[in-house]
């Protein structure tokens, strides 16, 4: 699997671009009375995916330059192991935050091809509290409790 460069300032300028065009009010929430993934709706969830990678990638610069300035000798064997775990948990975060980018940048991909919000495995839409607390959701609940019945099976076989 290759490993993309995260590029947090095009992503910046789009995020920037978006709010100049947007036809949102900032207190915009998708309603359950309006049209199934309208222009509005589409747009809405965009911006909070755009939004959500831009912090991420933030925080990937940030876990960078921490792990680049603390790269120093320490003497103490407890104190460098302690180090070493830290650094350890910094780059699991960091790769957790890689997957979840991606998964962002597919949403995004879903978005511009009108298939954002339904289910992969039924094709029914996927609620719009769901989606508002997870836009990378590609399951409805139902469907996704299914999956993980079916996975945790298969474990225990």
């Amino acid at each position: 699997m290759s490993k993309a460069p995260l590029s947090a300032t095009s992503d910046q300028q789009e995020i920037d671009e978006m709010k100049a065009e947007s036809f949102l009010p900032d207190d915009y929430r998708p309603a359950e009375n309006e049209p199934f993934m309208n222009d509005r709706q589409l747009e809405y969830f965009r911006r909070k995916l755009m939004t959500w990678k831009q912090e991420l990638l933030d925080q990937s610069a940030e876990t960078i330059e921490g792990l680049q300035g603390s790269a120093r000798a320490v003497p103490d064997i407890a104190d460098r192991a302690s180090e070493e775990t830290d650094r350890a948990l910094e780059l699991r975060t960091r790769d957790r935050q890689r997957k979840l980018v991606s998964k962002i940048d597919a949403a995004l991909r879903r978005i511009e091809h009108n298939e954002f919000g339904y289910c992969e495995v039924s094709g029914e839409p996927i609620s719009l509290k769901r989606l508002d607390a997870r836009p990378i959701a590609v399951m409805t609940l139902e469907a996704q409790e299914k999956h993980e019945r079916r996975e945790r099976v298969h474990r225990e076989d």
